[in-house]
């Protein structure tokens, strides 16, 4: 069949790592004693398996979340975000707990990039550096991690700057940039439903205060792990807690 589309060769080639014995081994050996040509595919993409309570999710199995249920829970930045936490090619483990974590991450990326942070009569913040370490990641086998990494200490440079007085205008487009180059929707979520729960948010972010007042961190942290499942998520900073509510 790609032969048929794609000719007699083809530049990628992917799948998963399951297959490259026997699957690919054998479509090597098929292809190029047919058409004589070397090699079939000029680059192999083969993917880590996505696991689940240390079981690869398989359809066999049962234990498959579709995409249709996750994206009922979480936004698609953040399941986006979680994918790329990971190099491709390593396997990654699908919980609730890891991509929560990336719910908070999206935040504090979203908040890096709001206008309100902008700064006009400071000196302007160079974001080149961490343009470049992205290009670089992104050019070694699509090393996300590292690339992410760039992302988000120029997250944290951006605020840095601009408690210091830089104006940030330029890092923010850049910081914008880079994140579209990965398909991370930065859009602020749809807050037409907040009126109706804004009262009990506010309540469990007090109570959740009074425990870590206490030193309770595991009931406060439970308020905020169950706050993000619910779609409501916080932001903790020096003046108090900040949430916002993702609606699907």
């Amino acid at each position: 069949m790609s032969m048929r589309y794609l000719e007699e060769g083809v530049d990628i080639h992917g799948g998963g790592q399951d297959l490259i014995f026997p699957h690919h081994e054998n479509e090597i050996a098929q292809s190029e004693s047919f058409s004589q040509q070397q090699p079939f595919a000029r680059f192999w993409l083969h993917n880590g398996l996505l696991s689940i309570n240390e079981d690869k999710m398989s359809k066999s199995i049962g234990n498959v979340i579709t995409v249709g249920e996750a994206l009922s829970r979480f936004s698609s930045s953040a399941l986006r975000l979680f994918f790329l936490s990971s190099h491709y090619r390593n396997p990654l483990v699908y919980s609730d707990q890891n991509i929560m974590a990336q719910e908070r991450a999206i935040e504090r990326i979203r908040n890096a990039a709001s206008p309100n942070q902008q700064v006009d009569d400071g000196e302007s913040l160079d974001a080149s550096a961490y343009k470049h370490q992205f290009m670089e990641a992104m050019d070694d086998d699509f090393n996300t991690p590292r690339a992410l990494a760039s992302i988000f200490d120029l997250s944290r440079e951006i605020n840095r700057a601009t408690e210091q007085g830089f104006d940030v205008t330029d890092a923010q487009q850049t910081l914008l940039e880079l994140v579209g180059v990965l398909g991370i929707d930065l859009d602020e979520p749809d807050s037409s439903a907040d009126g109706d729960i804004a009262p009990f948010v506010e309540l469990l972010i007090n109570i959740r205060t009074e425990l870590r007042g206490a030193r309770q961190f595991a009931l406060a942290d439970k308020i905020r792990d169950e706050l993000a499942e619910l779609g409501v998520s916080l932001e903790d900073s020096s003046s108090g807690t900040e949430w916002r509510h993702r609606t699907q």
